[in-house]
């Protein structure tokens, strides 16, 4: 009895715990990615507010989908009613997601950026924090650039040139057509 508990209607892998976000199986890989999530915004939004669709096209993920609800009802409703739904040809399988989405988790402010170590499983060695780590051999340290440029004369920063803001050119550039203006005035009717 405790397994049938367990199972999605006593039959198949163990169902996961209610969840905003449904995993998506069994879809139609030929799609492409943007066309796949345009589609199944389209069907999934009848149920309920979506925050996100995730669809990715690696091999390990192809026909495969995440669609994140913004509460748990709407995306229980929405895999009652499509389950089984064939969907480009391909019948659907929905459950829920193992885990709380990145975009939940984003919301609820526990998201939390993956750290390398986690991420591949290993830690860095030295060698490896040595050489990624650290600054470029050669390279020159942040704080000897400002002494250099504290070591420049005003005569060197000046030949440098300025930059001038917007405000500054249009003025300038108005009041040199302004005088050219003149100037073609003044031809024009000496030549009367």
């Amino acid at each position: 009895m405790a397994t049938s508990a367990k199972t999605a209607g006593g039959r198949g892998p163990p169902a996961n715990p209610p969840n905003q976000t449904l995993y998506c199986k069994n879809l139609p890989d030929k799609l492409q990615k943007a066309d796949l999530r345009r589609s199944l915004y389209l069907l999934f939004a009848t149920y309920g507010p979506i925050l996100d669709i995730v669809a990715l096209k690696t091999p390990k993920m192809r026909g495969q989908a995440h669609i994140v609800f913004r509460d748990i009802q709407a995306s229980t409703q929405a895999m009652r009613a499509l389950q089984g739904f064939e969907f480009f040809g391909k019948e659907m399988k929905l459950s829920y997601a193992k885990s709380k989405s990145d975009t939940i988790s984003k919301l609820d402010g526990t998201f939390k950026l993956p750290t390398t170590e986690t991420a591949t499983g290993m830690a860095a060695t030295e060698l490896q924090k040595s050489v990624f780590g650290g600054a470029l051999p050669g390279s020159v340290p942040a704080a000897s650039l400002s002494t250099k440029d504290a070591d420049m004369s005003e005569g060197e920063k000046s030949a440098q040139g300025v930059k001038r803001r917007r405000e500054e050119e249009s003025d300038q550039e108005d009041a040199s057509m302004e005088e050219d203006d003149e100037g073609a005035a003044m031809e024009e009717s000496d030549s009367d």
